[in-house]
């Protein structure tokens, strides 16, 4: 009796729902990295598959392994992962460092309108590549242009985010998240989006949009200043991670905590101390500094520069300090060319760097470039850890200092974006031409439909590898496993969601939804709901999770007979639209997390900024459903 009940479809949907919400949670939560919430969701639905089958119509699981692992061989899947190896080359040979360069202007007159356009121009091109690239690009030329016009960084880099997602909604290739929604569909049994389908109401939405990114976003922003001013003494109150390590002649042996400060440290916000195999934790009301002991601790304004001022070598391991000693003896004695003096430089970890998931500690970052790490800011985040034991992710922005010549000889290398401290330009690669052209080869063939998109991009992928624009190992390193593994995982569980009700059950609630019984009002309250899910978990996820939704939804209305367009594609468009409405959150769309660092934010700016543009967009778009789409 009870097996029966295990083997009754009602059981294998109330365990995808509440997967989905677990899911959804441990997204939310960010306790374990998105790699290890999608293996382990993958290995769930596996094994439940595997004890507790759903025989279909002739007997056969539909929740087996073969269904369920069909998506990391999706096209789609694919298509996006070949465009991110394309986007990597245009980074690789800087390929559009001659559209760029054009902006990058010294006049203060024309530096506004300069900023404005290279905002329209990264809308209009992230329409038709990857957008991480383009921003990646355009933020060394923001940041100068703004510096020239006296306005903070923090102004700019959020509203550059968002000309690259408003672009993205107006084709098929714009975003991986529009790719993801047409493959759903073709899985489901409809029709795919063709590129150009949606790139009408698409374009409305980014033109309202683009006007409040360039006016009004910069007003909502608060101007922040950048590590390098802080330790200059700029008055700002940010904080970022820095290591602190006490010799044995340390003259703070044996300071005690009086009133939760240490006197000679106050200017410090003490986080922890590591004392052997042990951490202690505030309050430090009682305990002595002891030699030996590692202070972590959150820095602002002069007190980094004060305290390596008092205590040299006190951030430092022996090797660095040695080094920088030995500098400044060279400069006293004449034996080095003393015009060339030590800098502060803040650089940022790319989406494809090699030393994501490696510590600062094993990186090694002295041996390797000749730089010393003296903070490190993620996400706005103090980190209590020790500072070598950090694993960097993409997006952190380490504070080094170096020498000028060693700081900008780093901008030649693809794991870090340079964001201050080197002005020198880099010639364009030679191969720029060519991988300009293989990337407009590749964008005319699937747009014209000559070649579908997945080949268009494979193809692309591998011309650029093929002809020198990229080496193998620079492709493989553009290839996000983070999506991969958050794509196919959902993907498996759009699978049993389907298979299972589990998606139709949640289409009824919201049917169920007294105000929702016209079209058009389902249609807005189903984009107000993927808009606000894709800055909780992800715009990938929510594309996949809630196509299914959408053509439930679809085939459960009652649609007026002079329709000019079939209601499941209104409904898969907005969820192409709402899931591209990832402003309101860092961990949205990668691009949000790329410009966090330059732009020195919080989380709550872009709630602050992205909210309202997200309204603002809702509706745009309810107008856009009523009088273009004729619900």
């Amino acid at each position: 009796m009870s097996f029966d009940f295990m083997m009754n479809s009602n059981f294998h949907m109330w365990f995808a729902l509440l997967l989905t919400g677990v899911v959804i949670i441990a997204f939310i939560r960010e306790k374990w990295p998105i790699e290890v919430t999608s293996v382990a969701l993958l290995t769930a639905l596996l094994l439940f598959g595997q004890f507790f089958p759903l025989p279909d119509a002739v007997g056969r699981n539909q929740l087996d392994a073969t269904n369920l692992l069909a998506g990391f061989a999706n096209p789609s899947l694919i298509a996006v992962l070949a465009l991110l190896v394309m986007g990597q080359a245009m980074i690789q040979t800087d390929a559009l460092r001659a559209v760029t360069g054009i902006f990058d202007v010294q006049d203060k007159r024309y530096a506004w309108l300069s900023i404005f356009t290279i905002l329209i121009f990264v809308l209009v091109v992230s329409a038709f590549m990857n957008n991480t690239p383009l921003v990646i690009i355009a933020i060394p030329v923001l940041q100068a242009l703004v510096r020239s016009v006296g306005i903070s960084e923090s102004r700019i880099m959020i509203p550059l985010s968002y000309a690259a997602i408003l672009g993205g909604m107006t084709t098929l290739i714009g975003s991986s998240t529009n790719l993801l929604v047409s493959s759903a569909m073709t899985e489901l049994g409809y029709e795919p989006l063709g590129f150009f389908d949606f790139i009408v109401p698409g374009s409305m939405l980014a033109a309202v949009g683009l006007v409040y990114v360039m006016f009004i976003a910069p007003r909502l922003l608060s101007d922040r200043s950048t590590l390098v001013q802080q330790l200059a003494g700029a008055a700002n109150e940010k904080e970022f991670v820095a290591e602190l390590d006490v010799d044995e002649d340390s003259k703070l042996i044996g300071m005690e905590c009086v009133e939760g400060v240490f006197p000679e440290l106050k200017e410090l916000n003490i986080k922890m101390i590591q004392r052997g195999g042990h951490v202690i934790l505030p309050p430090f009301e009682g305990y002595r500094i002891e030699a030996d002991d590692i202070l972590i601790a959150s820095a602002t304004r002069e007190s980094l520069a004060s305290i390596l001022n008092q205590f040299p070598g006190f951030l430092l391991s022996e090797e660095e300090n040695d080094a920088i000693e030995k500098h400044a003896d060279d400069e006293e004695t004449g034996e080095q060319d003393t015009t060339e003096p030590r800098v502060l430089a803040e650089i940022m970890i790319s989406p494809a760097s090699r030393l994501i998931d490696i510590s600062l500690e094993h990186a090694n970052f002295y041996r390797q470039y000749g730089v010393v790490v003296l903070g490190i800011q993620r996400r706005a985040r103090v980190v209590r850890r020790r500072l070598g034991r950090i694993r960097l992710e993409a997006g952190d922005v380490l504070l080094v200092t170096g020498m000028r010549s060693t700081i900008d000889s780093m901008r030649n290398s693809t794991d870090f974006i340079m964001l201050s401290g080197s002005r020198r330009e880099l010639p364009m690669p030679k191969k720029a031409p060519l991988a300009g052209a293989i990337f407009l080869a590749t964008i005319s063939l699937a747009a014209l439909g000559i070649i579908s998109i997945p080949v268009a991009a494979i193809g692309g992928a591998v011309l650029m590898i093929a002809t020198g624009c990229l080496n193998i190992r620079q492709a493989t390193r553009a290839i996000d496993r983070k999506i991969f593994l958050l794509v196919g995982s959902m993907l498996a569980l759009g699978v049993m969601l389907e298979v299972t009700g589990g998606a139709k059950f949640i289409a009824d609630q919201i049917l169920g939804l007294p105000f929702v019984d016209k079209p058009l009002a389902m249609a807005a309250v189903l984009f107000i709901i993927v808009a606000i899910c894709t800055n909780i978990l992800s715009n990938n996820a929510c594309a996949i999770l809630f196509t299914p939704i959408a053509m439930n939804l679809a085939g459960s209305l009652d649609v007026p007979p002079d329709l000019q367009y079939d209601i499941a594609f209104i409904f898969a468009v907005t969820v192409v639209f709402g899931a591209n409405c990832s402003f309101a959150s860092p961990i949205g769309y990668q691009t949000n997390l790329m410009v966090m660092g330059p732009g020195h934010y919080r989380f709550r700016d872009f709630i602050k900024a992205g909210v309202p543009l997200m309204l603002i967009l809702w509706g745009v778009y309810i107008l856009i459903a009523k009088y273009y789409f004729g619900l």
